[in-house]
This record gives C-alpha cells, sequence and structure tokens, in this order.
C-alpha cells in the first residue's frame, strides 16, 4: 500500500480544523477559534515534519537494492534516535 498524498494528508487537517473553527465562530466564542488556531498550526508543523522523515525513509531504495548484505537494520535505528532526540527537544 502506497502511503496518502502529502497534499491529501495536509487537506485532510485543514479540513478538519476549518470545521471546527466555523463551529466556534458561529458560537461567537472567540476563545475556542484562537485555540483551535494555535493547535492547527502546532499540529501541521509536527504533520509535516513526520510527512519529511517518512519520505526521507522511503526515499532510501539504494540501500535497499544493495542487498540484505549491505542494508542492515542500523540506518534504520539511527533515523530513530534521531526522531527521539528531536522529539526531546520540544
Amino acid at each position: 500500500m502506497s502511503p496518502r498524498p502529502r497534499e491529501r494528508v495536509l487537506a485532510n487537517l485543514e479540513s478538519i480544523y476549518r470545521e471546527a473553527y466555523e463551529r466556534a465562530k458561529a458560537a461567537g466564542d472567540q476563545a475556542r477559534m484562537a485555540d483551535l488556531d494555535a493547535a492547527y498550526q502546532r499540529e501541521q508543523l509536527l504533520l509535516e515534519v513526520l510527512l519529511d522523515v517518512r519520505d526521507a525513509l522511503a526515499a532510501r531504495p539504494a540501500d535497499v537494492a544493495a542487498g540484505p548484505e549491505k542494508s542492515s537494520g542500523a540506518d534504520a535505528v539511527a533515523a530513530l534516535e534521531t526522531i527521539h532526540r528531536i522529539t526531546k527537544l520540544r
């Protein structure tokens, strides 16, 4: 199964937040609108980082094509360690 395109994933995120934002706007809930705006920006950034990681990991066919003797789990472990360090910076 191929991963969903980046544009579709980001459009889905926007759609979810836009619906909630419009409900808050219709209710006149300014605080909720501000909270949703901040949450959307934060989640969009996090999602873009995750998509970048996904794309980087998917762009490694040369390592896999080299055969099992060249392709080890060390690269995957290094990638996970990098992700772990990045998330601890928050």
